[in-house]
């Protein structure tokens, strides 16, 4: 009897212990798997620098996977500015100015004072003619004192000087 009490112990301690250990590998494995919206803002942060270099094609093949990883993400997590944000960048970078703005829009419905919305879709209104409208969201980055601010002044200058 002692000795099947004694096996039935050893069995549980070994099957216990494998669990544990079991879970947690897997939660170490956890934190380095990234989100969809992290894979869209790497392929992001790639597109700018291949535009830079003036590699229009690799950069709008990334900003199309950014758009499709950004589009899961929002079914996971609607709502989010963040991920509104850049699902409206990306598309207006692929050239879909009135889907871009929508995506905007449905951000700063969210948070109005949003401050990477503002400056895009400033952008975006100065690249569609709306220059008033671009205005308008430069005056909403005004206190921000940020990078963003002085990005969009420079865009909406520059247009100002180009037309005189």
């Amino acid at each position: 009897m002692n000795i099947k009490l004694l096996l039935v112990m050893i069995i549980s301690i070994v099957l216990t212990s494998n669990s544990f250990a079991a879970g947690s590998a897997n939660d170490g494995n956890s934190s380095k798997i990234k989100s969809n919206y992290d894979k869209a803002v790497a392929h992001i942060k790639s597109a700018k620098k291949y535009e830079k270099k003036g590699k229009t094609d690799k950069a709008k093949k990334k900003y199309e996977k950014a758009l499709k990883l950004l589009e899961k993400a929002n079914i996971k997590n609607p709502n989010n500015a963040d991920t509104l944000n850049y699902l409206g960048f990306t598309t207006r970078k692929l050239g879909n100015f009135s889907k871009g703005e929508e995506y905007y829009l449905q951000g700063l419905a969210i948070n109005p004072k949003h401050i990477g919305i503002n400056e895009y879709l400033g952008e975006l209104y100065v690249a569609t003619n709306r220059v008033s409208l671009a205005k308008e969201r430069l005056k909403v980055l005004e206190t921000c004192n940020c990078e963003e601010y002085k990005d969009l002044k420079d865009i909406i200058d520059g247009v100002k000087k180009s037309k005189y």
